[in-house]
Order: C-alpha cells, then structure tokens, then sequence
C-alpha cells in the first residue's frame, strides 16, 4: 500500500513484512517489526506502524491497547488511509459496522481506487443491507477489475436484491457472452445459468425463463431442479401435458417424494376426490415399494373405500411395527367420521388378535398368524388415539395394557408421560420421562426428552444434571448448552424460572436466546465472499432473505413473549428492595431471633461467596482449557458481550423499553400472529400511547377480529380513552376517535360487554374474557362474574383443562377480587372433571410417587397426602 508519510527503504521493508505477518497470522513475530521501526527516534509515532501494530495487538485479544496505538496512528496521520482502514477493521471486529462504513469511506477519500477497501466495504454494505451503497461500491470494483467474474456477479446481484430485474439480467447476460469463448463449461457455470434463470423467474417472464432454460439444457448440470423448474414453469403456463411429462419422469425417479405427486396431480388436472384417489391406487401398484401412493389416499377417500385403505395401510404398520404410525395419521383426526372408523377398526384388531392371532375372526383360516408384537402396537396406538381425545383413562389403561405386554419398549414409557403431561400432570409425566431414560442411558433423543419434561415440571436443576450425561466434561452442562446454542433447552429454562418467579433468571435465558440470533445473523459475514467465489448464488440469495426474517423463527418467538411477559410483571410488581425489607421484618424480632436471623444471613453469605469463589476457579480452568485447544496465536475479533446478571436484569429501571426492544422484532415479522398485537397493546397500554394502542388494536382485528383476549383490550382501551382523552391534544384525541370509532360503533364499554358475553354463551374462553371485563368494568358484578366462569357445565363447549386452569389463576390473581370460597368450589369441580391434573390437588398430593403402572392412576398420590396429614 503507498503512503502518505513514506518510510525508507530499510524501514519500508520492515512495514511490508508486518503486513505479511498479518496475513500470515504470524502476529508476535508483527509485532517485533513494528518494534524496531518505532524505537527508531524519527518514526516512534509513524501513523500507518501504529495503527498496523495496533491491528496485531486486536488479534491477540489486546483491545485496548489496539485501539490506544490505532487512534494515536490515525491522529499523527489522517491523511493516510491505511490508518483509516485499519481503524475500520477494529470496528468491524467489535460489530460496529456502521462505525467502520464511515472509516472506510473516510480511507477511500484518500485512496479512492484501493480495491481491498472497496471489497472490505461493500461486505459490510450486504451485511447492513445498504443495497443503493452495495450497487455503487460493485460498480467501482467492476471497474477496477473487469476480468473478474466476482466483479459482474456482485454488480448483477446487486441490481437482483433491489428488484431491479432488467440491469441485473443485462449484466449477466453481457458476461455470459464473454465466457461462451471456448471455455469449458461445469457445475459453477450451470449454478450461473440456474441462476439467471432464477432472475427471470422472479422479473415475471414466465416464457422467457422457460425458452432460457430450453435454450441452455445441454450446459446445467443439475438434471433433477432443470427438469422441476420446467414442470413448474409449465404448470404456471398451463401447459399441462409438458408439466405432467417432466413431474411423472421426477416421480419415476424418486417414488417418495410427496411434493411432486401433488404437482403432477395439479399438472393432470384432477380435482376430484374419487379420480385423486385412483391416481394414487394406480401409482401404489405400479411402486409397491414407496410410502406416499398409500398413505395420501388416506386424505381424500371417504366411506367404506377409506375403510378399506386405512385398514390395509395400518395392518402392514402393526405387523411390522412402526412407533410413529398414529403420527403418521393424525392429520386425519380432523375429520370425525374418518376417526370413528379408525377407532372401530383398533378396537376390532383388540379383540380378534387377542382371540385368535389375527386382525379380523372371519380370517381365522387365512395363512398364518400375526406376530405376537402386533397386539402391543395396537395397544400403543389406541393409548395415543384416546390420549388425542383428552380420553385420559382410556389411553393410560390401554398404555399399561402396552407396558405389561412388553415392559422393556422405550416408547411405551415416553408415551404414557406424554398423556400425564396432556392430562396435566408434568410431576408424573417427568418420571415417566425418566423410567424411559433409565431404560437406555446412551440415548440422546431420550435424554433431551426426559429434560424436557423436567423443565416442565420446574425442576431446573434436575435438568442441568440429565443434560451433562451429554455435554463436555469440564463444563458445566447450562454453559455449554449455551456455547451448542440449544435454543429450546434455554427457552424451557425460561419458561420454567417464569413460573418460579425467578424473574432475572428468565430474564437471563431470553436473552442468551436473543444473542444466539444476533450471532447467527452476523454469521453471515462469512458466506458473502464464499458464496460468490463457489458461485452458490441461489443459496447465496436464500440464505439472505432467511436472515432478514430470522427473528420471525418461533424460538425467537417464545423467547420474546416469555421476556415480554416477564418486563409487564416487573412494571406491575416491582421487585422490592432486599434491605429495607430485611430491616421491616427485623425491627420486631426478640433479640434471641434477631441473633438466629444474623447467624443464618451470615451462613448464607458464606455459602454464596464460596459457590462465587468456585464459579471463578471453574471460569479461569475453562479459560485455560480454552487457550490449550487453539494452536498458535488466534484472531480475536469478537466482542466481549456484557456479563448476564439475573439480579441486574430482573431490577432493571425501564421495563417497559426493555419489553420493547423484544417486541419490534416480532411486530416487523410475526405479523400474522395475534399474540404479537396483544402485547404490543399491553406494552402501550403501561406507557399510556393512545395512537399506538390504536395501531395495535388495528392490526389484531385484521388477524383475527373474534379472538377473546383481544376483546378484553378493546373493552380496557374504551375506558382509557374515556378517562384520559380529556387531557390529550387536539389532534391526537381527533385521530383516535376516528380510528377507533368502528371498535365501538358508538356504545359504551358495558353493553360492547353484555353482547360479546350473549354472542359467545357457549365458549368458555370468550366467557372467561367477558367476565373479567364485567368485574372491571363493575366490581358490583362479582358473583355474576364469578358464576359464569366456575360453572363448568354442558352449556360450554371448549371446556378443558387448559381453559380450567387458566381460570383457577385468574382467580387466585385476584381478576374478580377476593373470591377464595369460591376458587375452593370451582377446585372440587375440576378435580372431579379433571382427576389426573395437578393443578387441582394440594401440593403435597401433586408431588406423590410414581405409581407402578396399575388402573389406580388417581388415588395414589390423593392416599400418600391424606396420610401425611
């Protein structure tokens, strides 16, 4: 690189051999260079030296000394843009992007054809999805250098990311004219095309993308996307007769692709049920040996020909014992008649099996009998069929009926969890968890399963321990699931310290959720030069659009409503000062217990301050054992994140802001979810933002205008206004009775209630919502309020122990006031309805032991509480 403050020879020499033990990664030996240009009197404070030593000394994880010597570098020379770039470089390495745009720009005011600035530039362009900047900084390096083939693809993606299909295809086009001179054409060059094509595609040429991929068929190389690409491009043409020639050859060439049965289907132009499913009779005789012609059928047979074909269909799976058969067939369950045949069929294959080996009685003398593990898999499956019907008796008889058949069959165990867990249960559901476990300790699927469960059932650290079975020695296994990024794992963390009341912790696991995806997002960084190199462009352009969408992923999704749900509680409960309060309680102890009191906090110091002291000696032997893996010297460049504190996190001073921070994310790209709106309304409704709460309510109506929850809001929303709108601005009380005014088509809050509560008498959910909005609206109306939602009888039609148990919390959150003669009705009521559910037994009933698989599922725990009473 020239320089604006030249070296001679001599030192010049040295400062190439610098930049070369940068490249080489040979940074020590960089740094002895630099050393002996600057104890030469006349260049101790050469710019360019130190900014490059300054970069050496960032490599080696020295970040402050790096930038102390790269901002003296960039002071003593600000006309030098080695200095510049450099100083960007450090940016870049701390994730300051926009910081180090601007210092490379500032180098390219002085070195304005330097091409490692302009690439360094432009990857930082894409990152940041700058795309007007992007196009601008590949035009220079096309420029610059017109011969590489990275130089046009760059500047042609550039136009194809701003949708501006017509440059981008002429620039491609320009190049590909280039390459047709006698070059050898491969899989790179065939990506290119297939990618050209993609750009076609998505201008709306439909014709010209076809008569483009025709044109070039002989130079793609990927034979199986060439011939679907046709086969779609004719379907959208509606040449059906070409599409259904290249859909049979892709069916013909994997038989158990489901996708292209489908497309060949639409390519026929079949649309009967009857025809769909001769189509698909006729596939199965032609591969007997593929899976889909027998099993989508199933979707649109009906009657005695469904009878027929499930019955075939589960036969072959029971004989041969196939575990994941009721999943397989539980897309049917939303047709009734379709589960009634399906039950009438297992129950028939109970009693002729159990009778005389066989699946039917009338097939006595036909060939030989079924093997004897038929019966258990019949039994596997009606305990999982029952389970789906919230029949929990049936499905745990039939299980232990499974279980005393075979009692060594893992999946026999997980299942009967699961209908504790369905039947609201997690205690029992998580020993069940672990009698599987204990079955097969080598077995990591179980094993997540079974702390799965734990997590459930609020035993965090029991978790932790069945986790470390599984995780690297020398760490402990909460780490190093985090290091794995096992993002469920942390959001059932969450989820569980939520319960708990261990906010911070919560608070602490969200946000290490939150980091995962801000790394995966600046993963990225290194595919932008890879994917143009390997000409991997139509995954180059996937993979962008799936970033710019990430945080709509539904572990981001959970992570953010437990973390905004957590930031709502602390705003309407406040953590309490441990001080003062310790000093309330204190103030009327006899001395006697003020001494028992001191002894006990004195104790529980100690303790702390050794499990902090271990925590650090793990900590510096992790660190250790860290450096002792990594050959050689190693490239620092990510940022040291701030340290997670549970108790900094859950004290924090604006809630609200906090719970923000989650919430945009969610509301740029999980806009069809009707949760996401809801909590955006609850955020606005603490911050008192009429025009937002507006925006919210706005876009949950368009989602789903007869949700239950959101008419709890709009009935809070039409008091608040009513309240506050007196001491708004003008304007802002004009916009919001504009907006709002079809919320409420002019009537009040409580007759909005009243027919809301008459429109949904049998639902009770809805009932639920409107009758804590009768008791808000009215606390006069508290045994109104209250008889509608503890009656529990036939007149509701969604009655369930989900919708139950949120009512028991609502009313032990005090949402109708002070009810507790009550809340002890509704309990007996549920536990009669409910008997399996923890939720309605007393706690030391909830924690009972394991029973050993017998027909008592109920009693068991309810005995061990009444005799510890």
């Amino acid at each position: 690189m020239p320089s604006s403050n030249p070296l001679p020879p001599k030192e010049n020499a040295l400062f190439k051999r610098i930049l070369k033990c940068y490249e080489q990664k040979q940074y020590k030996n960089g740094l002895k260079f630099a050393k002996q240009i600057l104890s030469n009197p006349k260049y101790t404070e050469h710019g360019e030296t130190l900014a490059m030593k300054g970069l050496t000394l960032n490599c080696l994880g020295r970040k402050e000394e790096a930038y102390e010597h790269v901002r003296r570098g960039l002071r003593n020379d600000l006309r030098s843009h080695v200095c510049w770039h450099v100083y960007g470089l450090l940016q870049r390495s701390d994730k300051k992007y926009d910081e180090a745009i601007k210092c490379y720009r500032n180098a390219l005011k002085w070195e304005k054809d330097n091409i490692q600035i302009l690439r360094d530039l432009s990857l930082l362009q894409i990152q940041m999805r700058d795309l007007e900047g992007y196009k601008d900084t590949r035009y220079q390096l096309l420029m610059l250098r017109p011969t590489q083939r990275a130089s046009w693809i760059g500047y042609a993606m550039s136009f194809h990311l701003l949708e501006d299909y017509k440059n981008a295809l002429n620039i491609l086009e320009t190049f590909l004219d280039q390459q047709q001179k006698g070059s050898n054409f491969d899989y790179e060059h065939s990506e290119l095309l297939l990618y050209q094509n993609l750009v076609i595609q998505e201008s709306g040429d439909l014709d010209e993308a076809l008569h483009h991929l025709e044109t070039n068929q002989n130079q793609i190389v990927d034979k199986l996307t060439f011939k679907d690409n046709l086969g779609q491009l004719h379907l959208k043409l509606k040449q059906f007769d070409r599409s259904s020639k290249y859909f049979k050859e892709l069916v013909r060439r994997n038989p158990e692709n489901t996708d292209c049965y489908k497309k060949l289907i639409q390519a026929m132009q079949i649309t009967e049920p009857k025809d769909i499913v001769n189509f698909y009779l006729y596939y199965a005789k032609k591969y007997p040996r593929a899976s889909p012609p027998k099993r989508l059928p199933l979707n649109y047979a009906e009657g005695d020909q469904f009878k027929t074909l499930v019955d075939a269909y589960m036969r072959k799976a029971l004989s041969k014992g196939v575990p994941p058969l009721f999943v397989d067939l539980s897309s049917l369950y939303n047709d009734k008649s379709k589960v009634e045949i399906i039950e009438a069929l297992l129950l028939q294959y109970v009693e002729a099996l159990k009778k005389v080996g066989k699946y039917s009685e009338s097939e006595v003398n036909n060939g030989p009998k079924e093997p004897a593990s038929a019966l258990l898999w019949v039994y596997f499956y009606l305990a999982q069929h029952y389970d789906y019907l919230n029949d929990s008796n049936k499905a745990l008889n039939y299980i232990d009926d499974a279980i005393e058949h075979t009692p060594t069959l893992i999946e026999l165990f997980v299942t009967k969890g699961r209908i504790y867990k369905h039947a609201g249960d997690p205690q029992k559901a998580y020993r069940w968890l672990e009698e599987a476990q204990a079955l097969d300790t080598a077995d990591r699927y179980i094993n997540s399963k079974c702390a799965k469960y734990m997590l459930r059932a609020d035993l965090v650290k029991e978790a932790e321990e069945t986790c470390a079975k599984f995780t690297r020695e020398g760490v402990s296994a909460m780490e190093n699931l985090n290091e794995m990024q096992c993002m469920w794992f942390q959001t059932e963390c969450a989820l569980a310290f939520q319960r708990l009341g261990k906010y911070g912790e919560a608070l602490k696991k969200c946000h290490e959720v939150d980091r995962h995806f801000s790394e995966i997002i600046e993963d990225q960084f290194d595919f932008h030069t890879y994917c143009m190199r390997k000409m991997t462009l139509r995954s180059y352009v996937g993979l962008l659009r799936l970033e710019d969408v990430l945080r709509g992923h539904p572990f981001y999704f959970k992570a953010a409503r437990c973390a905004i749900e957590v930031y709502l509680h602390l705003f309407d409960e406040p953590l309490k000062d441990e001080s003062a309060e310790q000093d309330i309680l204190t103030e009327n102890l006899a001395p006697s217990e003020l001494k028992k009191l001191r002894n006990k906090q004195r104790k529980a110091k100690k303790k702390a301050e050794q499990e902090s002291a271990q925590q650090r000696e793990a900590q510096v032997k992790r660190d250790q054992h860290h450096k002792s893996r990594q050959q050689g010297d190693v490239e620092a460049d990510a940022p040291q994140l701030d340290e997670l504190i549970p108790d900094k996190l859950a004290r924090v001073e604006d809630p609200l802001e906090q719970a923000i921070k989650f919430l945009y994310p969610l509301q740029r790209l999980s806009q069809n979810s009707i949760e996401t709106h809801l909590m955006a309304f609850e955020v606005y409704y603490r911050k008192k933002k009429g025009l937002l709460m507006v925006q919210s309510l706005k876009r949950a109506l368009k989602v789903d205008s007869k949700h239950p929850k959101l008419h709890s809001c709009l009935i809070r929303f039409n008091r608040f206004v009513a309240e506050n709108k007196s001491t708004w601005d003008p304007s802002v009380q004009q916009v919001v009775a504009k907006e709002s005014q079809p919320f409420f088509n002019g009537k009040d809050a409580k007759t909005l209630n009243k027919e809301f509560l008459t429109d949904h008498a049998t639902s009770l959910r809805a009932t639920l919502e409107g009758a804590r909005m009768m008791y808000h609206l009215d606390e006069k109306c508290q045994s109104q309020a209250l008889n509608l939602v503890t009656n529990i009888d036939n007149k509701y039609q969604d009655v369930n122990n989900e919708i139950c148990t949120e009512i028991l919390r609502s009313l032990k959150r005090g949402d109708f006031g002070s009810c507790d003669g009550e809340t002890e009705e509704y309990v007996q009521r549920c536990q009669e309805r409910f008997p399996f559910s923890a939720a309605y037994r007393p706690p030391c009933a909830a924690d009972g032991p394991i029973s050993g698989g017998g027909s008592n599922h109920a009693s068991g725990n309810e005995e061990n509480c009444n005799n510890s009473n």
